[in-house]
C-alpha cells in the first residue's frame, strides 16, 4: 500500500512503533484513561475511545453520567474498557499509561449546563499528575494556563485552540507557522501536533510537516480520532513517535478511504480505516 504526500516525514521510521509480543499478558500492551464528553457533545470523547480500544489492551473511560450510560449500553462492542465515574478517576490514573484529557469538554465552566468546570478538572488533575504521559486536546486546551502544560505533553490544537491556549494570534497570519509552533514547544517542553492540510509536529528538539490526507478531514470527530490515536501510541511509544504516527495514519487513512469512498466517508469509517494503514505500514 502507498501513501503519497506525506512531505517531510519518513514513515519507515514508524517501524520503530511498538508492537505487542507473541508472550504479553492482558494489560501489558497499554492501558489509556480517556477524559471528556459533556452533555452538549457526546460524540468526541467515544471516537477517541473507540480508536484507543483498537490499539491498546485496556481504556478506562470517564465522562458525565449521560455518556457513561451510552459505554455501559454498547459493552458488547467495547470489551476491553472500565467506564469510570467522574468523581472515581484520580483512582485509575495510577494506573494508565497515558491519559486523553479534553475531547468534547465544554469551554464554559459548566455551571448552566450541569457540566464540570472544565478548567478546573484539567488544571486539577494536570497539577496532581505531571508525570503522567498527558494528550490534551478540545475543551482542556481552550481553558487552560499553558503553564501547567506537564513536561513531555502532547498537545493536539487547531490553529484557534492554538491561539486561545497561548494568547497568540500570529498563528493565522504567520508565514512561518513552525517556527512559531516549534517555539512554544521548546518554551513548555512539550511535542506540539498543529492540525491541518499539513499537520506541523514540533517537540523542543525536531520539528516536521505531514501533508496528505483530503477534505473529509473536515468533519467533525476526525481530530477527536488524532487525540485518541496518540494517546494510545503514547502509552508504549515516546511523545515523537506516537505524535508523528497518529498524525501519519490518521491522513492515510484518509487517502484510503478516498480510493472507494471520495470524501463521503464518516469519522467511523476512518476509525476503522486506520488500524489496516498501521498494519500495511508497521508489521
Amino acid at each position: 500500500m502507498t501513501f503519497l504526500n506525506m512531505a517531510d516525514f519518513n514513515p519507515r521510521s514508524l517501524k520503530k512503533l511498538y508492537v505487542p509480543t507473541a508472550g504479553s499478558h492482558k494489560g501489558q500492551n497499554g492501558k489509556v484513561m480517556v477524559i471528556g464528553g459533556s452533555k452538549l457533545f457526546h460524540a468526541a470523547s467515544l471516537w477517541a475511545l473507540e480508536i484507543a480500544s483498537h490499539i491498546v489492551d485496556m481504556v478506562y473511560y470517564a465522562s458525565v453520567t449521560e455518556n457513561n450510560q451510552v459505554i455501559k449500553e454498547s459493552k458488547q462492542q467495547f470489551r476491553n474498557g472500565i467506564v469510570v465515574p467522574r468523581d472515581k478517576i484520580e483512582s485509575y490514573i495510577a494506573e494508565a499509561d497515558s491519559i486523553l484529557i479534553g475531547p468534547g469538554l465544554p469551554r464554559s465552566d459548566g455551571q448552566e449546563s450541569g457540566d464540570d468546570d472544565t478548567r478546573a478538572l484539567t488544571e486539577t488533575l494536570l497539577r496532581a499528575y505531571p508525570h503522567k504521559h498527558w494528550v490534551i486536546d478540545g475543551g482542556s486546551l481552550q481553558t487552560m494556563d499553558p503553564n501547567l502544560i506537564p513536561p513531555e505533553a502532547i498537545l493536539t490544537p487547531h490553529p484557534k485552540e492554538f491561539e486561545m491556549l497561548f494568547k497568540d494570534p500570529s498563528v493565522h497570519m504567520s508565514e512561518d507557522k513552525q517556527t512559531l509552533v516549534h517555539d512554544k514547544a521548546k518554551q513548555y517542553n512539550c511535542t506540539i501536533i498543529l492540525k491541518g492540510e499539513a499537520d506541523i509536529i514540533a517537540s523542543p528538539s525536531e520539528i516536521t510537516t505531514i501533508a496528505g490526507g483530503n477534505a473529509g478531514l473536515t468533519k467533525g470527530g476526525t481530530g477527536d480520532v488524532l487525540a485518541g490515536l496518540a494517546a494510545a501510541l503514547y502509552a508504549k511509544n515516546d511523545a515523537w513517535i506516537s505524535a508523528t504516527a497518529a498524525s501519519y495514519f490518521n491522513k492515510a487513512a484518509a487517502m484510503s478511504l478516498f480510493k472507494s469512498k471520495g470524501y463521503w466517508y464518516n469519522t467511523s469509517e476512518l476509525v476503522t480505516a486506520i488500524p489496516t494503514v498501521m498494519k500495511e505500514i508497521v508489521l
